[in-house]
């Protein structure tokens, strides 16, 4: 009986966030249209978030490239196919290798340093003199820091998929005789409009993702210092989560459309 109490308080509490979080995302769309704009700390937040995340995005996807052509390039041997490895690579990264991986990445990066930076400024009243003082707190710190997260993940995507054929490129020449041109031509032949598009749209709705929910932790975060540790740990794992889960609507939905 009593862990079976135990269940429903768990259930509920479950429900009371998810209404929690639609009501957070609903502000979230009625403030981002008022006045004022905060375009200085738009932009300092995309600096923060994009600029310097630069770094770890391209070592990623570097290494990825790398691992995915050493893993693929002895089974195509196998069939005689290795030269269709630039398409295969190609296709791969840029349709969902690239975009979850960089997702996933700076779920860790940006969703945490969001919920902790928030968060520590909740515990400590900043949000609350900012209140006081008639600042809209969710306006500045809520609405700019989504925003700069939904507009720079594309954009390291972007980066990221670059990164990681030139580290594909790099093994394909070093175990075969293939020429930067060559290789490229084949990659950029085998992608279609069709590749392009759906993996940069579902890039917009994971940076909302990531930015939606690494500040409704940080903002509600609670019980002082020890709040701020676990509101960024369930930020980084109720992010990771649905980014899966958008990407399974995503792919589902571009299946969906293309065989009409």
């Amino acid at each position: 009986m009593l862990r079976f109490n135990l269940m429903i308080e768990q259930l509920k509490s479950f429900f009371i966030e998810i209404g929690e979080l639609a009501f957070f995302t609903s502000r979230f769309f009625k403030e981002v249209f008022k006045r004022p704009f905060e375009l200085k700390e738009l932009m300092l937040q995309c600096y923060q978030i994009g600029y310097r995340s630069l770094l770890l995005v391209s070592i990623t996807g570097f290494i990825i490239g790398l691992v995915l052509t050493l893993q693929t390039r002895p089974t195509l041997m196998e069939f005689g196919a290795v030269s269709w490895m630039p398409s295969m690579v190609g296709i791969s990264i840029v349709r969902e290798i690239g975009p979850i991986i960089t997702a996933l990445v700076c779920a860790g990066k940006i969703g945490s340093g969001i919920s902790a930076e928030l968060g520590s400024m909740r515990v400590t009243e900043q949000i609350d003199a900012m209140e006081v003082s008639g600042i809209n707190p969710f306006k500045y710190l809520v609405v700019t820091r989504v925003l700069a997260v939904t507009l720079m993940l594309p954009l390291l995507v972007i980066i990221a998929d670059t990164v990681a054929l030139f580290g594909s490129f790099l093994v394909e020449s070093t175990k075969g005789d293939v020429s930067f041109i060559l290789y490229f031509n084949q990659v950029f032949d085998a992608i279609k409009f069709g590749d392009v598009v759906p993996a940069t749209i579902k890039s917009f709705f994971f940076g909302a993702a990531i930015g939606i929910i690494g500040c409704f932790k940080g903002y509600n975060c609670k019980k002082g210092t020890a709040g701020v540790g676990k509101a960024t740990n369930t930020a980084v794992v109720t992010a990771s989560l649905l980014l899966f889960i958008i990407d399974f609507i995503a792919v589902f939905v571009t299946d969906i459309f293309f065989e009409l």
